[in-house]
């Protein structure tokens, strides 16, 4: 059993039970620039519709396949919450990329690289069984908790994120982004806790860490800016580079320094996802969410 175990967990009184929701997002009339006059950044955004359906999909059955290495009840049951949610926003933003498809965006090489990057780099190479095994799954498992962590921050700087309110992107969007931001704050100590149950060293913490950050971030950059170059609606197209800073100046996505500052924060010996922001801010836009609002019974 690692560090967790089955111990009492400080933070007890801020979990929340982890639930699945059945929404549906109605993409008919939605712009393909839903960022109004901002075609970077929408493309920036456009990378969770490419990059997730598939990740979140194989962080799923990795915690899956943790369930009977945890021996929590309550890590357990939040665990199968975590699953269930991460599997509706796979299924969630692929609905947006089949309509990206249907209105000829050409994603193809950008599906090879993911479908490369999820499967030969992370699958589970037949390694299954045995010390090996358990190994690899661990190892998985922390690429995925820090991966968790930064789309949990990242789901809080959409909560927070006014500019999106001011300059009138597209509602729908604007719903599917803060309902999945909402979620990822719901369970963000979920994928760390097994994790450390399951494993809880430091040194592969750390290492998986660095892994998942510069997996991520060069996947990410090398997207939007595909996405971004092939686009040809653009008439002033600035090098990619310079179109992230003006984006990231306009508050309509994170800076570079948001990404250094999350992998120190997580790179410390002592952290713990509890110690990020206010939880409730999840709890309140769910709560007027119209999609989560629409899939209650």
């Amino acid at each position: 059993m690692g560090a967790q175990g089955a111990r009492t967990r400080e933070y007890d009184e801020e979990a929340l039970a982890i639930t699945a929701r059945a929404v549906g997002f109605d993409w008919t009339g939605v712009p393909l620039r839903y960022i109004p006059g901002e075609p970077y950044a929408t493309h920036f955004w456009n990378v969770m519709h490419m990059v997730l359906p598939e990740g979140e999909r194989s962080m799923a059955d990795v915690f899956a396949q943790a369930l009977p290495l945890i021996d929590d009840e309550r890590l357990r049951e939040e665990v199968v919450g975590f699953v269930g949610q991460e599997a509706t926003h796979a299924s969630s933003h692929e609905g947006f990329r089949n309509y990206l498809c249907a209105n000829g965006v050409e994603i193809e090489p950008v599906m090879r690289r993911i479908e490369y990057a999820v499967q030969k780099v992370f699958g589970d190479h037949g390694v299954t069984q045995g010390r090996a095994g358990r190994a690899w799954l661990a190892e998985r498992m922390g690429i995925y908790a820090a991966a968790e962590h930064f789309t949990a921050v990242v789901g809080e700087w959409l909560l927070d994120n006014r500019e999106f309110d001011r300059i009138g992107v597209d509602p729908t969007m604007l719903d599917l982004l803060r309902w999945h931001g909402a979620e990822e704050l719901e369970h963000r100590n979920v994928a760390f806790d097994a994790f450390q149950h399951v494993d809880g060293g430091y040194l592969r913490r750390a290492r998986t860490a660095i892994v998942a950050c510069l997996g991520l971030a060069s996947l990410w950059f090398w997207t939007a800016a595909f996405l971004y170059r092939n686009d040809t609606t653009v008439t002033r197209r600035r090098p990619w580079p310079i179109a992230f800073a003006l984006a990231a100046r306009k508050h309509l996505i994170p800076g570079v320094s948001f990404l250094f500052e999350q992998i120190y924060h997580y790179l410390k010996p002592g952290f713990h996802p509890s110690s990020m922001g206010d939880i409730d801010k999840a709890v309140r836009y769910l709560a007027i969410s119209p999609a989560a609002r629409a899939a209650q019974p």
